[in-house]
């Protein structure tokens, strides 16, 4: 085989290793936003008045990836069940996004 070749399937490999998100950030920011907040502190009026989780917290931030999968699929407490209007490509992404958040 030649370098050219090797190149193309070298790339090819890694085009297909990667996993299939959604982009997580503007899933939330139509679905999650308007109650978690931008920065998932929940500090928006919805959020004060159900007291919902700050998603920054290590409460939050410590919760496995197919807990957080149940929750945003199935709802909890006053969340509702997203698991009909999100692919399970959009509920990963989220996921991903949420980590993100224990930064700021």
């Amino acid at each position: 085989m030649n370098n050219r070749l090797i190149s193309l399937l070298a790339i090819l490999a890694m085009v297909i290793a990667i996993p299939a998100f959604a982009d997580g950030a503007a899933v939330y920011k139509t679905k999650c936003a308007s109650c978690h907040g931008a920065d998932g502190s929940g500090q928006t009026p919805v959020g004060k008045s159900m007291k919902i989780r700050d998603l920054r917290s290590p409460e939050v931030q410590k919760q496995t990836d197919v807990e957080l999968t149940k929750i945003i699929a199935g709802g909890k407490g006053k969340m509702p069940a997203y698991g009909k209007q999100l692919t399970n490509a959009d509920v990963e992404g989220l996921i991903v996004h949420i980590r993100t958040l224990k930064g700021k």
